[in-house]
């Protein structure tokens, strides 16, 4: 029975991967590292305390076959240019690294839709510069989801994220084709469409999997998208 690592597990999509992984038959053993211990149990669940910017220690004592990255943040919520930058590349590198050495294969990572290294907007060229980073490492499937806006949070919505929720639902039906990959998508979604990537011995290389195809997958495994 393989083993699982996940980084990001207090996160939105994060939290509801980490369940994923707990309840999928594919793995005997998930490990979640984390600034802090989580208020959750389960007899397959190893929580393990770290701080990104060390995890040396992590690499030689752990080990895992797969990896699945749910850390990020936004500008607003990180509150800087330079704090979210620590978190969506530093920490994410960090965690790739930390993940090969422990013996990962295959790594599952979470960006967005528009990364781009050559971007003009700050948000998407970290995400696309993360996203180059992290081929260097060479693991053997490196599957990017770029999921367009997340719907599911559990905290208080900010209003500029109401409004333009409300945008999206009025306009998703004219949203077709090509225009798929811009509709909001369910952060439970989101998960559901990782793990079933890792499901067997799955494809191998650079995968990368826009906002429609996310939707398909994760609809496929687990019923209709929740608002």
């Amino acid at each position: 029975m393989r083993t699982a690592m996940i980084a990001g597990g207090s996160g939105l999509v994060g939290g509801f991967l980490l369940r994923q992984l707990l309840d999928s038959p594919e793995y005997g053993r998930v490990i979640s590292l984390g600034r802090r211990v989580l208020p959750l149990e389960h007899p397959k669940l190893t929580q393990v305390v770290v701080d990104f910017a060390a995890l040396e220690k992590v690499a030689t004592e752990i080990r895992c076959d797969d990896a699945f990255c749910g850390l990020g943040t936004t500008i607003k919520a990180a509150g800087s240019r330079e704090a979210f930058y620590a978190v969506d590349r530093v920490a994410v590198l960090a965690f790739a690294w930390a993940a090969q050495r422990a013996g990962a294969k295959r790594f599952f990572v979470v960006t967005a839709i528009g990364a781009d290294a050559n971007s003009k907007i700050f948000y998407s060229r970290v995400k696309g510069e993360t996203e180059t980073a992290l081929q260097v490492l060479n693991f053997e499937t490196l599957a990017i989801f770029q999921p367009s806006f997340l719907l599911g949070r559990t905290e208080k919505k900010r209003l500029g994220e109401r409004i333009w929720a409300a945008v999206l639902w009025l306009w998703e039906p004219l949203m077709l084709g090509g225009l798929r990959k811009y509709r909001a998508i369910h952060a439970e979604v989101v998960a559901r469409a990782m793990v079933r990537a890792s499901y067997g011995r799955g494809e191998r290389g650079v995968l990368v999997f826009d906002s429609a195809e996310i939707q398909d997958m994760g609809v496929a495994v687990g019923g209709t998208q929740r608002a």
